[in-house]
């Protein structure tokens, strides 16, 4: 079993010829809708795991999120973002964040939020835009 997702979804990428497309400037002009098409692609995927909630289908809720996670990290890699340097980035954002209760925010299940504390800085994905900066 595999432990790094990102060479997982490279590893797949390389096998169906994704990064060769991208690469290739003879669809550079069709790169903007690649990116339209993964989005719709991340929002079919959603809809699919919130209709097998609906269904109480737990096989088709864990396939579906996977499959979000792969669609989203496949996304970041098919347009040359570093996305372990782009993780640890909003990964130390959150972990510098805070517990409490976000009042905006209706919380039934009584778990904490997690607030941003004074002098809180997003996370900084500068010079890690890949080709999306492009294309977008």
């Amino acid at each position: 079993m595999s432990s790094n997702w990102v060479k997982d979804i490279s590893d797949m990428q390389d096998k169906f010829g994704v990064h060769e497309w991208v690469l290739d400037p003879a669809n550079k002009d069709k790169l903007k809708d690649f990116l339209v098409f993964r989005l719709d692609f991340l929002e079919e995927e959603f809809e699919e795991t919130v209709l097998a909630y609906a269904n109480k289908d737990p096989e088709e809720i864990v396939d579906g999120l996977i499959d979000i996670c792969v669609i989203a990290i496949g996304t970041l890699l098919a347009f040359g973002v570093d996305a372990e340097q782009a993780w640890d980035a909003v990964h130390k954002a959150n972990m510098s964040k805070e517990s409490g209760v976000k009042p905006e925010r209706p919380n039934p299940l009584g778990l904490p939020d997690l607030l941003k504390p004074e002098g809180w800085k997003n996370p900084s994905h500068k010079g890690n835009h890949g080709n999306l900066t492009n294309n977008i």
